[in-house]
């Protein structure tokens, strides 16, 4: 009878440890689920939206959008040539900028030779 209840407190401590590896198999399953992983993101996401800026405005894009896309379109033309133009001249100021350093240069060097 030794024997018996050596194999049957055996087969109990198995049926335990098999009973917590289902638990953590089913755990670690419904933690890959994608709705899970749209509830833990969706936890976080408005902590993390709330303080950019570029999402902000993606989102009133997003509504201006579907509220008027053709004037969208229109916009979008006028913005694409106001920031072309802009980097135009922000380069034209890096210039002239640059040409003044030099020639201020030049004339630092010119009156300390005369000197």
């Amino acid at each position: 009878m030794k024997r018996m209840d050596e194999l049957q407190a055996r087969r109990r401590a198995l049926l335990a440890q098999c009973e917590s590896q289902r638990i953590e198999l089913a755990y670690r399953i419904a933690q890959l689920r994608p709705g899970r992983q749209m509830a833990n993101w969706t936890r976080r996401a408005p902590l993390t939206a709330a303080n950019h800026p570029l999402a902000w405005l993606a989102g009133l894009a997003g509504i201006f959008l579907m509220l008027r896309p053709r004037r969208l379109m229109s916009w979008l033309t006028w913005t694409t040539g106001a920031v072309s133009l802009a980097s135009r001249a922000t380069t034209l100021l890096r210039l002239l900028s640059q040409v003044r350093d030099f020639r201020t240069g030049f004339k630092a060097g010119a009156d300390s030779v005369s000197k």
